[in-house]
């Protein structure tokens, strides 16, 4: 399995219009825009899952840059999220 970002969506960007973009490149199982959780408004990127891991290679290779809604897509491989977390404070100093 493939797990694709998408990023500098236009706002109005659907799912069914990055899912028709990427179908022409092989099946995609799961398309999610993110959006903000108190607006609902699309946040400008999303994920794309694709089965087959040499079709979203090519779908990356081939959407990359490609221009959708007037934006110049960021097509690369999703990595899992880090841990970002300080191990301190808000200020990243640790208290005693």
């Amino acid at each position: 399995m493939k797990n694709i970002f998408v990023g500098n969506l236009s706002f109005g960007a659907s799912e069914e219009s990055v899912r028709a973009l990427f179908a022409t490149h092989g099946a995609v199982d799961r398309v999610n825009i993110v959006t903000d959780r108190d607006t609902g408004r699309a946040r400008g990127f999303g994920f794309v899952e694709m089965a087959n891991d040499m079709e979203g290679d090519k779908a990356i290779a081939a959407i990359n840059g490609m221009d959708l809604d007037g934006r110049a897509l960021n097509v690369n491989e999703a990595h899992p999220k880090t841990d970002r977390s300080s191990g301190g404070n808000a200020f990243g100093r640790k208290r005693w």
